[in-house]
């Protein structure tokens, strides 16, 4: 019984929420900012100097409340796309001019033709110490909505 009390107390480092199916890793016990965040993947900080030149972590992460966000202003999106948000971040298409310290990321996946658009927030020096590089919002575009952001809006980034 006494073992089954420790094992009881001792808790994962990581586990794998599979409700939507995305794989993402819960990091519930990494000192954070705030409870309920997940690791999505890193950055190339040579990369995403286009949005901030002094971005102080590669480190991308996405909260629940963040998720819930996209689950209920783009219904059913989440789940299509929560596969494809690590090569989103990692190895974007497109980074556009957002607000300050945020970049519209384009991804296409060809695998499924899905085409998403990432909002991301990079940490930068003037930002609380804790905090890391946030997807702030995320969902799937149509092809007409993908051309028509390459045509009219900045682009900082374009993949070779």
């Amino acid at each position: 019984m006494e073992a089954n009390v420790k094992a009881a107390r001792k808790k994962p480092a990581k586990s794998v929420d599979k409700s939507g199916g995305s794989g993402i890793i819960k990091a519930k016990n990494v000192e954070t900012a705030v409870s309920g965040v997940n690791f999505i993947g890193k950055i190339d900080r040579e990369i995403y100097k286009c949005v901030a030149k002094d971005i102080t972590t590669d480190e991308v992460i996405i909260t629940d409340e963040r998720i819930e966000h996209i689950k209920e202003h783009h219904p059913g999106h989440y789940e299509r796309i929560s596969p494809y948000l690590k090569d989103a971040v990692e190895e974007p298409d497109y980074i556009l001019k957002d607000a300050k310290n945020t970049g519209l990321i384009l991804k296409r996946s060809e695998l499924e033709d899905i085409r998403i658009q990432t909002v991301l927030r990079v940490h930068t020096t003037s930002d609380k110490e804790r905090y890391k590089n946030s997807i702030i919002s995320a969902w799937e575009i149509s092809e007409s909505r993908w051309e028509n952001y390459i045509n009219n809006k900045i682009i900082l980034y374009k993949r070779k």
